[in-house]
């Protein structure tokens, strides 16, 4: 249910979040008066602060002690008393000042890795990117390439230069001497019936009784390969990640405790599983929109004291891989989200450009 509070509880509870967030300690009135610009008198904002607390957007840790937000006042105060657009031209700066030279000459991978590591220093959290969903890339080129006299690699190349490539055994009875003529007539006629078809048809469509019948001995073979290939599709669809900012995250006072770190590590080393449900776990998303969950609100239990903040980055204006920071619920949130839609908006860019 929305809280429906005045301008002045808006500004004592903003101000108490910043407060927060800075200094990691729970928040007085007096702290409050001395640095912010309030007009009104230290007990008054006490009044306020305990209305606050009786609708559970505060509350004191212990009796004797300030406020901190709970998580309630942490999503009335990312909904509606902040402005991430503020941010987001210095964060898009950050992006494309670091490194930018190697748009274009570096893989794929390595961009997403480069990109990792500037969203956890902006961001002072761990950065999540997953790659490309190769399910949802269209086919670029495919290739067969002799690497022995009976042995031919099949590579292909996604739209977003993602590639995977097997190998098969030819019949002992092939002739070396006349394959890579043989192999030319093939490339042509895969990439004539398989090229900018999506990923997932990549076994599929294919007129195998167009091929002379001097190529029909490579037909099952070349389907056994393409079928291999979609499974290798499959495996990068389903989990790899890039992940960086471990140490910006152990900075924070909440990770003094072993226990909480341990969870932090486990996640990202040993329960992959999770983590991907966390990220994939999310509305339909639109351009450079912005999923952020905080606490209680993550289904993982050993992290419901953290905040993901999330986004989706396209291809052909379509979603393919998702963009994401976990940190305290006690974060620098309009940095955070701007860092995460500028790190979606980069490698947006990066796809299209390459």
């Amino acid at each position: 249910m929305k809280q429906q509070l005045t301008d002045r509880e808006q500004k004592v509870l903003w101000a108490t979040i910043e407060q927060y967030i800075l200094t990691a300690e729970p928040v007085g009135s007096k702290a409050l008066v001395s640095g912010y610009d309030f007009d009104i008198s230290p007990a008054t904002i006490r009044n306020v602060m305990n209305m606050l607390d009786r609708s559970g957007l505060l509350f004191q840790p212990h009796t004797s002690s300030g406020r901190v937000p709970s998580d309630s006042g942490y999503r009335v105060y990312v909904d509606e008393l902040i402005d991430p657009a503020s941010e987001l031209t210095y964060s898009r700066h950050q992006f494309l000042a670091s490194k930018s030279d190697r748009l274009g000459k570096s893989s794929l991978d390595g961009v997403m890795r480069d990109v990792a590591q500037i969203l956890a220093t902006l961001s002072g959290c761990i950065a999540v990117i997953t790659a490309p969903n190769m399910q949802t890339m269209r086919i670029r080129h495919l290739q067969l390439v002799m690497v022995d006299d009976c042995k031919v690699m099949a590579i292909a190349v996604s739209d977003t230069y993602h590639t995977a490539s097997v190998t098969m055994d030819l019949p002992s009875e092939t002739k070396p001497e006349v394959l890579e003529g043989e192999l030319n007539i093939l490339n042509n006629f895969l990439n004539e019936h398989l090229r900018d078809k999506n990923w997932s048809e990549l076994n599929s469509g294919l007129q195998w009784d167009d091929l002379d019948r001097q190529f029909q001995q490579y037909a099952v073979l070349l389907q056994q390969s393409l079928q291999q290939l979609m499974r290798l599709c499959d495996r990068t669809a389903l989990g790899q990640m890039f992940i960086s900012g471990l140490t910006e995250l152990l900075r924070q006072p909440e990770f003094s405790n072993l226990r909480q770190v341990q969870n932090i590590v486990q996640l990202l080393e040993a329960d992959r599983a999770s983590l991907m449900a966390l990220i994939i776990d999310q509305p339909t998303p639109s351009a450079n929109s912005v999923s952020i969950r905080i606490g209680s609100e993550i289904s993982i239990e050993p992290i419901q004291n953290c905040t993901f903040i999330s986004s989706t980055y396209l291809c052909d204006d379509k979603p393919v891989g998702t963009v994401g920071v976990l940190g305290p619920t006690r974060l620098g949130y309009t940095r955070a989200i701007a860092s995460v839609q500028a790190a979606a908006l980069h490698l947006t860019d990066a796809i299209s450009k390459w």
